[in-house]
């Protein structure tokens, strides 16, 4: 029988770094349009206390052993930001981090909204902010989505 949360506890990777979620890691990129059209980014400021705490990054976080990734990301905002799975549209995944070591990955589900949709904090979070495309990269990222910004933000472009 699976467990909610049975996904909770590290994982570490051959060159000792630790990985959150026993089966994976999974987050939201979710776009929306602000009110003059161009595009945006729901950021989450990492509580303080969380690893990596202070860093921006995307609402996510472990996956159970029974989730896809995009289950794992849409329940993760939910529980984060408030956002519900019928609000948003949608639009692919990939991995972007598969330490060496480990069969461990982070995957980045990628989704659109209509508009910039209200959001409400949880205790994981500092801050959540809808955040201008060009200005991601100018903020203290995580460095899961400081390396992998640049390859999510082309992938944005072509959705553009």
């Amino acid at each position: 029988m699976f467990m909610r949360d049975d996904g909770n506890g590290w994982v570490v990777s051959a060159d000792g770094n630790r990985h959150w979620g026993r089966y994976g890691a999974a987050g939201l990129l979710l776009r929306a349009p602000t009110p003059d059209g161009a595009p945006a980014v729901l950021l989450q400021r990492r509580a303080l206390w969380s690893h990596q705490g202070g860093t921006w990054g995307l609402p996510g976080g472990a996956r159970d052993s029974h989730e896809t990734a995009e289950r794992a990301a849409l329940r993760e905002a939910h529980e984060e930001t408030g956002i519900r799975a019928d609000q948003i549209a949608l639009r692919g995944s990939v991995v972007t981090a598969a330490p060496v070591g480990t069969d461990w990955t982070y995957t980045t589900v990628i989704a659109e909204a209509a508009e910039l949709l209200p959001v409400v904090a949880c205790v994981e979070s500092a801050e959540l902010r809808w955040v201008a495309e060009p200005d991601v990269a100018d903020l203290r990222l995580h460095p899961g989505l400081a390396a992998s910004w640049p390859t999510l933000r082309g992938m944005l472009a072509l959705t553009n």
